[in-house]
């Protein structure tokens, strides 16, 4: 990675300015831009994990860099999170959304800032980019959103195809030991212990409020721009990587927006894409650079021309939990949906093969019951480019589903899109899962997933309405899988898997169940996409950034990921192990420690067995002022009920001043 150090501005930093929003509150920004004053526009990155060190080192490769070539960068916390006033109650609330737009006019209104304003962000940020161009404040003429989502119910960390996930549990978790953390004393003075024991105050396992939402109700349509997209009417870059947990939406604001908008797609997980791991990374500060000139100051940067969607076709690989490099090229594509991609399919066999449609294929039932423990292997729903998080070998997980798969492949497959099955099946149960994945088998059998798909098969026809199952009845379903470029090399086969349980990708569902799967009607539907004689994508050039603040490791960060099985008691258990190690930010003083580790145990016979449990431990400290603060969540459920049970506690110095817990029980709803 070019570092660069020298800009064609000279940049002045603000740490702590005080942004006045919605009721009477006032939220901490930091601010890079030109020293001469004059008017620029302005870029806004709206978060809640903390500028003062949770996002630091990132901020300070990005935001100098974009200052320095004529921009006012504005990284802003939201309420009650940093060095902002109020409380942080849950994601994406209307407080949130109204506070943003606040900002926005305040930002708008400064002397340094030419009224022209854009809006950048990853994941949150993403989020609430969308969302906030969706209120169509005035100033705001473009957005890039970077790892985020149109739906967020059908398409986000919480749940999948009507399963909840097991992320849900990891996510609740990060946000709890978050929002009891004080501001930093050294920047709102002795106001430090009242802001923080107001959030501690307020602070909860979100979780418990999310399983009251089991299914696509208001509060999950509630800032899914999806349920009215021609309310984005400026123009929108939007991003993600394969090994993401936000691709599916950068195909979907590309088919349904209506304004200029572009679509880039890397092999990278959960990360700007100039960090981005899996490699290569690209320069993303000179593409946001294009963009951001284009739209805000007006310069013809050529970004029109710009292909719809650009995507790294990936070449087969053998199965890894981790990748430095994912090998492949660029593709693109002029418009989405591509009229070059065409749906191939390939019948289940009753002899458990994927062959061509023809009229001589038997039909047969086949059952899978999967045990609790199939999906140890699945890696993470989300890869946050945090190896070992991705998805190893499935043949240790192929053994618990049913398993089909092609002869070795005559030509070379390239496919672009997103793969789907559609199943005839029955169930022996009125609750059920079916979980599908698609992988590239190797000559040497080693087998790669290639992407995979969740149903929850009460939500077979409606998100919002589930209804049982009828046992025994036989049903026609389709389950999409997530979006992928792959290109399958001649001699290797493809297979899919069917099995009833993800454990722990996905919950558990509420007592064992067997699938009857129909063989000579049951199909897979690939996207197909030739490759084209013109097929001339953008490329790249290698990623910039400016320098990092200074810091000491203290301690060396430790990330694991432990499967354990205890023979003689019948337990499986997936241990993370997350540990950030200790570090001081030389430039303020502030040393800090986070270590997370989260737990995911099960029997394989026993469907009430299924828990999670994350714990999170921060410490903050400067010369005699310290802070440490314990969270601790564990979910677990019966056949009727999920249970949540979470702990807090928070010491300042060797003092402990508050120890809560929670005991929650909330009706299992169709999951």
């Amino acid at each position: 990675m070019e570092i660069v150090d020298t800009f064609p501005h000279e940049i002045i930093v603000e740490e702590h300015v005080r942004i006045p929003v919605t009721d009477g509150l006032h939220l901490s920004a930091k601010i890079w831009r030109p020293k001469d004053g004059k008017p620029v526009p302005a870029i806004l990155e709206y978060i809640p994990y903390r500028k003062r060190f949770g996002t630091k080192v990132r901020d300070a490769h990005t935001h100098p860099f974009l200052a320095g070539h004529g921009y006012a960068c504005v990284r802003l916390d939201i309420r009650g999170s940093g060095e902002s006033e109020g409380v942080l109650l849950d994601e994406y609330l209307q407080s949130e959304l109204d506070d943003g737009v606040a900002a926005i006019e305040w930002i708008a209104a400064q002397d340094w800032c030419d009224g022209n304003l854009g809006m950048m962000g990853i994941s949150w940020g993403g989020f609430n980019g969308l969302q906030i161009a969706a209120l169509q404040p005035e100033a705001l003429k473009a957005i890039v959103t970077v790892s985020s989502t149109d739906d967020r119910y059908s398409d986000d960390i919480h749940h999948m195809g009507g399963t909840l996930l097991g992320d849900n549990l990891s996510w609740s978790g990060v946000m709890f030991a978050y929002n009891a953390l004080p501001p930093d004393p050294a920047l709102v003075g002795d106001r430090w212990r009242e802001m923080w024991l107001e959030r501690l105050d307020h602070a909860r396992p979100w979780i418990a409020d999310w399983l009251t939402h089991q299914r696509r109700d208001a509060y999950w349509r509630h800032g899914s721009i999806c349920e009215d997209y021609d309310a984005v009417k400026i123009p929108v870059f939007a991003v993600s990587g394969w090994t993401d947990g936000y691709t599916n939406s950068v195909f979907r604001l590309m088919e349904h927006l209506k304004g200029p908008r572009k679509g880039l797609i890397g092999p990278w997980g959960h990360i700007y894409p100039h960090f981005g791991r899996p490699g290569p990374a690209i320069d993303f500060l000179g593409e946001m650079l294009r963009w951001w000139d284009r739209w805000l100051k007006g310069i013809e940067t050529g970004v029109e021309d710009d292909p719809m969607i650009c995507a790294w076709m990936q070449e087969s690989v053998a199965p890894n939990t981790e990748y430095d490099e994912r090998p492949g090229r660029w593709v693109a594509e002029p418009v989405w949906p591509s009229s070059r991609t065409r749906a191939h399919e390939l019948v289940l066999g009753p002899g458990r093969d994927l062959v061509e449609p023809g009229e001589n294929i038997a039909r047969r039932d086949i059952d899978v019951q999967s045990p609790v423990t199939s999906g140890l292997a699945s890696g993470k729903w989300c890869s946050y480019a945090n190896a070992p998080d991705l998805a190893g070998d499935q043949r240790i997980d192929d053994g618990g589903g049913l398993v089909f798969q092609t002869e070795p492949l005559e030509e070379d497959l390239e496919l672009l899109g997103a793969p789907e099955v559609e199943l005839t099946l029955s169930s022996d149960r009125p609750d059920a899962i079916v979980a599908v994945r698609l992988s590239d088998m190797r000559p040497d059998h080693q087998v790669t997933r290639l992407s995979y798909g969740l149903l929850n098969l009460t939500h077979r026809d409606s998100r919002q309405h589930p209804e049982k199952l009828e046992p025994g009845k036989s049903y026609t379903v389709r389950v999409p899988m997530n979006y992928i470029a792959e290109r399958v090399p001649a001699g290797h086969r493809l297979r899919l898997t069917v099995s009833t349980v993800y454990w722990p990708l996905a919950w558990t569902p509420p007592e064992p169940v067997k699938l009857t799967i129909k063989t000579g009607e049951s199909r897979l539907i690939l996207p197909h996409r030739p490759v084209p004689r013109d097929d001339r994508a953008p490329q790249f050039g290698p990623p910039r950034r400016a320098p990092s603040p200074p810091l000491s490791s203290l301690a060396a960060p430790d990330h694991r990921w432990l499967v354990k099985h205890d023979l003689g008691a019948q337990v499986s258990e997936l241990e993370v192990i997350d540990d950030r190690g200790i570090v001081r930010h030389d430039d303020i003083g502030l040393t800090v420690g986070a270590r997370a580790v989260e737990r995911y145990t099960a029997s394989p016979g026993d469907f009430a067995s299924a828990a999670g449990e994350s714990e999170w431990t921060y410490t903050l400290s400067r010369d005699d002022w310290s802070i440490h603060v314990r969270t601790r969540t564990r979910l677990t459920a019966d056949r009727e009920t999920f249970h949540v049970y979470a702990e807090l506690d928070a010491y300042e110095g060797e003092k402990r001043i508050r120890s809560e817990t929670w005991t929650e029980t909330i009706p299992r709803d169709h999951v």
